[in-house]
């Protein structure tokens, strides 16, 4: 198993979410979070002068899924997710050493 935390913008959420659910996931966690990348956040320029954000919201999305679903998963975050520019976020893979599910008491792949 392996949990895949994708961070993406806000807006391209539904359309991750559809995008996963159409090669058949439907479990998984959102987060509301705020983060930047190599761009340090965005600067703006107003009567006022300019001013920096540094810290802007992004969506991360945790799924667990087993081994041989990895790469149509990623693929289907990446093809929903893309927007071309900077910000578009990053997708991580880790391993998922056991899954319970609390109900059942089922582990593993029947856990997730």
């Amino acid at each position: 198993m392996k949990k895949i935390e994708a961070i993406i913008r806000p807006e391209m959420q539904n359309a991750v979410k559809s995008g996963l659910e159409a090669v058949g996931v439907v479990g998984l966690t959102i987060h509301e979070v705020q983060g930047r990348g190599a761009q340090k956040g965005l600067e703006f320029v107003n009567r006022a002068g300019k001013f920096r954000v540094d810290l802007l919201p992004k969506t991360l999305i945790s799924i667990v899924v087993p081994d041989e679903e990895v790469d149509k998963v990623i693929d289907a975050i990446v093809q929903n997710a893309r927007t071309g520019e900077p910000g578009d976020g990053k997708i991580f893979v880790m391993p998922a050493e056991r899954a319970i599910r609390i109900r059942t008491g089922e582990e593993g792949d029947q856990a997730i």
